[in-house]
């Protein structure tokens, strides 16, 4: 496979002249290194390729309207980026250590203490992010930014953030004020069609209420 555009622009000016960004990143960061910097409502993940450049995968909208390599290298926008996420189009690309941070602080290999594989060699994961390059199909659940770092570091496809933010929903779905709400919207609805009559409607809120309550309790024990 050939090297992509921007490998090949990377590696170029890494060897021409050591500017001061890519001196920093040196310094700062290793090769292989798994760096993450909050943005937007999660976390983002890449992976560090030395010379001052991060390969990461990243949701974005704009090749699927345009084929202008320059607009689709720059760095990626919030806006680019929800809407890659809706649309699911994603790639995995090679930007600036200050592109990948976007502002934010970077946190270095912070998954070592939380996986309970141990880390591959930081010149095979930096050869698994670089060999994954180009467009993939984003998934929120099963395949996005932590899913590709985690495989390229420790061999395996799972998202800590991603079980985080599905256990946070189930807990809000069987939350007792939730389940209240969610069976007074139910009951308004059915005598608004008058599909049913208020009698027939208490027989289905009460029980509806009462096995959400249950299960709620279940979970705070847990």
């Amino acid at each position: 496979m050939a090297p992509a555009p921007e490998v090949e622009k990377a590696k170029g000016r890494a060897s021409e002249q050591g500017s001061e960004e890519e001196t920093e990143g040196d310094l700062l960061f290793q090769r292989g290194d798994l760096l993450e910097v909050p943005r937007t409502l999660f976390t983002h993940f890449g992976i560090y390729l030395g010379g001052g450049y991060v390969a990461h995968l990243i949701p974005d909208i704009l090749p699927m309207f345009s084929k202008d390599q320059g607009k689709i290298g720059q760095m990626v926008t919030n806006g680019r980026l929800i809407l890659g996420v809706l649309v699911k189009c994603a790639s995995v690309r090679v930007d600036s250590v200050e592109d990948f941070a976007y502002g934010s602080q970077i946190l270095v290999n912070r998954m070592d203490q939380v996986c309970s594989r141990p880390p591959l060699g930081g010149e095979e994961v930096a050869r698994r992010a670089e060999k994954l390059r180009g467009s993939v199909r984003y998934s929120l659940l099963w395949y996005n930014c932590e899913h590709y770092v985690m495989y390229c570091r420790y061999g395996t496809l799972v998202s800590f953030q991603t079980f985080q933010f599905c256990k946070t929903v189930r807990k809000m779905l069987l939350s007792r004020r939730v389940a209240k709400v969610t069976a007074l919207l139910w009951a308004s609805l059915l005598l608004y069609f008058r599909t049913v009559s208020a009698c027939a409607v208490l027989p289905v809120w009460v029980p509806y209420t009462f096995g959400c309550q249950i299960c709620s309790g279940v979970l705070d024990a847990q």
